[in-house]
């Protein structure tokens, strides 16, 4: 998704929007009267806020995709339970016809940018020579140990 669009993925009482940086869940009139969206607007979540996504296959009911956010309490998982939660979207097979499809790929993206976004970074390198020289200044490391550890880290 690192080409600067959002995709929608488009449900009966919102709609899920994913961008660089992470997800809006857009409210609207559907939204409002359905109750997936009784007085609120939208909500924007960073990915480094979301920790799981539930899909719900739709079928004889509807579906729903539902985000479990750090430090909150979500609704219990259920169809009926995810008609109120804030952080979810409910879809029909019938509308569009391949609503599943749609948003399996939606829940992959997700957790393809959760896991971008809590990998941990890989320093330069520069940081650990930092530290070898920092330590050669303190005295706990001579100046033969120094040379050899900076051969490592600069890969010569």
């Amino acid at each position: 998704m690192s080409d600067n669009t959002n995709k929608e993925f488009k449900g009966y009482n919102g709609t899920l929007i994913l961008t660089d940086t992470g997800v809006i869940i857009k409210r609207g009139a559907k939204g409002f009267l359905l109750g997936g969206g009784m007085l609120r607007g939208d909500k924007t979540i960073p990915y480094s806020s979301i920790v799981a996504v539930q899909l719900k296959k739709a079928g004889m009911t509807a579906g729903y995709i539902q985000l479990t956010l750090k430090g909150g309490s979500e609704a219990k998982s259920g169809l009926f339970q995810s008609t109120t939660d804030e952080n979810s979207i409910n879809f029909h097979s019938a509308f569009g016809g391949n609503n599943n499809e749609l948003f399996r790929e939606a829940k992959r993206l997700i957790g393809e940018r959760i896991n971008a976004v809590n990998s941990p970074v890989k320093n330069s390198g520069l940081d650990d020579l930092e530290k070898l020289t920092a330590l050669k200044e303190k005295g706990i490391i001579n100046e033969e140990e120094f040379n050899a550890k900076k051969r490592q880290l600069l890969g010569l």
